[in-house]
């Protein structure tokens, strides 16, 4: 097995960034849709809107790059030589990742309390939500390109 995944390394890794793009891209935009949500409850019948943009955001794209970004990242992790546990970078980046699906799983609750008609959160809570994702974007790519 660890043959293959070293053969497979640059798909593997290919593919391991290209989910992560994904879902970031969501990560960033989702927020800035609960953001708009609130703001234009009021208005006649966008609220649906944002609702079916939020629900098809959520389903179609973020969810299937996270479990996508998991499983080529977990292959990287498997393939022999490319992670030291005895550094730090690793579980910075672990943490980090933890913490970015955490997030994730937060918006989705999110998304479910704005359906059911009860979203607590203030538009300016969620635009500083939205640095969440930033910061650990920053501490997953500082560990992965220093490898400290």
């Amino acid at each position: 097995m660890t043959d293959f995944l070293i053969s497979i390394y640059p798909w593997t890794k290919a593919l391991h960034i290209i989910s992560v793009i994904a879902w970031m891209a969501g990560l960033f935009y989702l927020p800035r849709l609960f953001v708009y949500h609130v703001e234009k409850r009021e208005l006649s019948g966008l609220p649906k809107v944002f609702e079916v943009m939020e629900y098809r955001l959520l389903k179609a794209i973020m969810n299937p790059a996270m479990v996508a970004t998991w499983v080529f990242g977990l292959c990287l992790v498997f393939t022999p030589g490319i992670v030291d546990w005895g550094m730090v970078w690793p579980w910075t980046k672990a943490i980090s990742v933890l913490g970015m699906t955490w997030f994730h799983h937060w918006l989705a609750l999110r998304r479910k309390d704005f359906m059911k008609g009860r979203n607590s959160v203030t538009s300016r809570q969620y635009r500083m939500m939205n640095e969440v994702p930033t910061v650990l974007m920053v501490v997953i790519v500082i560990s992965v390109v220093v490898r400290f």
